[in-house]
This record gives structure tokens, sequence and C-alpha cells, in this order.
């Protein structure tokens, strides 16, 4: 399941233009990560995925189908979006009901729901929270909340919108695995993140926004070491790219992410100036 973005041009009723002819193709079980300053446009091309916004100019195919042409219903059981705020997403008076909700929505029998239901909170580690608000949750745990109520459904194409915000190095961790988990089974990944050292560590394609165009778009090892795009796009280069910078006049090898890779190059290297 692929979804397609033709010259796709995107103004909110404020007259901000958010996309300006934007071609992107997103293959099946990719893992993409959306990158650029905040107002490049990365938020506004994920809500194009399920139909929450339409093109102006230019048009969105998921799975073939133009988006104009389908409910947000419908597009909903194929891409996931796990919003930003995760509050948006909120509005139900327990934590279990906020995850079955989309089940039942979507005609799940009841034995089915309650078996999705338990298995993605106990995945995120808020079973203990069934019978609460999700409003009265920590910040982190409400993220937590927003992606076991989309992967409670598993859609083929899940979009995350700044996944690690709130969440502790655990929890950035198991967020990592859940990624690799889902791109194992075959489905498409698309994360917006400022978090260059998660983006650097997950190594997925990634496509740089900046003011609603495309500025880039390949391996994160291509993109995370270019400076200069980076400065553009104003992001900061992750920690191990800047170590490797600074140590450029000594011949070491800066297109590394790997930090024990890099710490393998600079050893080498600093062995060899002492002898």
């Amino acid at each position: 399941m692929s979804v397609v973005f033709e010259n796709v041009h995107y103004t909110y009723q404020s007259n901000v233009e958010a996309l300006r002819g934007v071609d992107l193709v997103f293959e099946r079980g990719e893992v993409v990560a959306l990158m650029g300053e905040n107002g490049s446009g990365k938020t506004t091309l994920l809500k194009h995925m399920n139909g929450l916004l339409k093109p102006t100019v230019g048009r969105v195919l998921v799975d073939g189908v133009e988006t104009t042409s389908a409910s947000i219903a419908e597009l909903s059981q194929k891409v996931g979006l796990v919003f930003q705020n995760a509050e948006d997403m909120f509005f139900e008076s327990t934590v279990y009901n906020e995850v079955a909700f989309a089940l039942r929505n979507f005609g799940y029998d009841e034995e089915k729901v309650r078996k999705r239901v338990e298995w993605a909170l106990k995945f995120f580690e808020l079973e203990q929270y069934k019978d609460h608000s999700p409003f009265l949750l920590s910040g982190g745990e409400k993220k937590r909340l927003a992606m076991a109520i989309i992967l409670a459904w598993s859609p083929s194409i899940i979009c995350l919108d700044e996944p690690t915000i709130g969440q502790d190095s655990v929890q950035k961790e198991k967020m990592m695995h859940m990624i690799k988990m889902l791109n194992m089974q075959g489905r498409t990944v698309i994360l917006a993140s400022h978090d260059v050292e998660f983006i650097a560590d997950l190594k997925p394609r990634v496509v740089v926004l900046s003011r609603g165009k495309v500025l880039a778009d390949g391996k994160s090892q291509e993109i995370l070491t270019d400076g200069e795009l980076l400065k553009k796009a104003s992001l900061i280069p992750p920690q191990v790219v800047s170590v490797l910078e600074r140590l450029s006049d000594l011949g070491v090898q800066r297109k590394v992410l790997d930090v024990d890779v890099a710490a393998e190059i600079v050893a080498s290297v600093l062995k060899h100036e002492l002898v």
C-alpha cells in the first residue's frame, strides 16, 4: 500500500500556504522521517494521508484511491495518525473506552475488542489506568495512549507526529523497537520529528521540508551528515556528527551516524597520530 503526493499545494483559511508543490511517494514497508523547522509543513503533510486535509491543488492517493473520493472513516482504517497533541484524540471517560471506540465503530465483536484493547494497553504499560480518565494521565502517558488507540486496529500505514515528545529514554527505546517491529511486519511508518538523535539511531529514509517544499529526500546517513542542508532547514546535527566535524582536520570520516563506528574511527585516527 503506497501513498503518492502529486504536486500538492495546501492553503489554510488564514491564507498560509503550508504545502507548495509537494511530490513524494511513500512505498509499502518504508520507514520515513519528515524533518524541518516549525511551520515547514510536516504536520500538514501527515494530515493529508488520512484525509483530514484535502489538497487545494494536486492530489494524494492512498493505495491508488484519491483522498478526495474517500471518507475520513474509510481512510482511517488504512492510515492511522497519532497527533502531536495527544489530548486532541480523547473524548471518552476512560482509557479502556478510548482504545475500544474505533474498534467498535469498525464493527469488531466485543471479544475481539477486549483482546485488542488489553494487548495495546499492556504494550504501552497503561493497564493500570484502564478505568481512569485519559485527561488525568501524565504527558508521556497521554502520548502512549494515543499510540495505543491507533495500533489497536493495526492500520497498514502509521503516521506519528512528534512521537518522542514527553517520552523518557526507556520509552524512546520502546518506540524504536515498536517502529522496527511494525516495519518487519511490512507496515509503512511515517513520522514527523525534531528529535535528530532518535532519527539518527532509527536510520530511516529522511525527507526534509522547508516552507512547504521538499528540500531533500534520501538516506539518513547522507541527510543528517550534511551540515549545510541541516542549517537551511534549521536542524541541529546529531551529536556524533558534530563531534566528527570537530575532528575533520585529522581526516576523520564524517558521514557516520553509528556511535560505535564513530568511536572506532576516532580511536584508529588517534592511534595513528600518536605513533
